[in-house]
């Protein structure tokens, strides 16, 4: 295979896997070596084992980082921390990509960026939703909604469903938070914790909604 038939294949995505490449009658041997024979040229960058990212000079556009953490690892959605500032809801700027996966925990520092992945059971992957990332339609990926990127945050930190916690995180745009199907979602996870949670941010909405109406 030439490199120039790699991008036609590729097309616009900026990350891949190698899976991508395997369609059909091909060698894996041969197009796994041919794989590594770019890295070395410096026209591939390889981000893990099996996912590959086109090198600048070559790729069509420039790749978002909730594109990568959705190929990096799968199934996985952006969640936690990076799905609040993406919603808006928390003030603090995000240097690390979060997701949550029913794989392993792990971490994966790439010239791209760092993706931190937390293991969730197969019972709680849902709440996710695919986000444009930009105007072209077909630069999307996967991320929790608001009110589930929250709900993954408080099952996956301990004593997060106190409200001393849920106040520290200084909640921005309560207006964006659907507290009934916060609770909806708390209440199917079947888990107390988040129920809590929900419950608490629930009211804290309702103390925002007040202070609206007295402006």
């Amino acid at each position: 295979m030439k490199f120039s038939e790699l991008l036609e294949i590729v097309g616009s995505r900026p990350v891949f896997t190698s899976a991508l490449l395997r369609v059909g009658d091909v060698d894996p041997v041969a197009i796994a070596s041919q794989l590594s024979r770019w890295v070395a040229s410096g026209r591939l960058v390889s981000l893990r084992r099996g996912v590959y990212a086109v090198a600048k000079p070559y790729r069509a556009r420039e790749p978002h980082a909730f594109e990568v953490a959705n190929t990096l690892v799968r199934p996985s959605y952006v969640s936690l921390e990076s799905a609040l500032a993406f919603h808006g809801l928390i003030p603090e700027a995000v240097y690390v990509t979060t997701s949550v996966t029913t794989a392993r925990t792990s971490r994966f520092d790439t010239p791209l960026g760092s993706f931190d992945y937390r293991h969730i059971s197969p019972a709680l992957m849902w709440g996710y939703t695919e986000e444009r990332l930009a105007a072209h339609a077909s630069h999307t990926a996967l991320v929790a909604r608001p009110e589930k990127a929250l709900l993954d945050l408080v099952h996956l930190r301990p004593g997060a469903d106190s409200d001393a916690f849920l106040r520290q995180l200084r909640l921005d745009r309560l207006e964006s938070v659907d507290a009934a199907l916060l609770v909806e979602y708390a209440e199917r996870s079947g888990k107390p914790k988040l129920l809590r949670a929900a419950r608490r941010v629930a009211r804290m909405v309702d103390e925002r909604s007040d202070e609206w109406r007295e402006l």
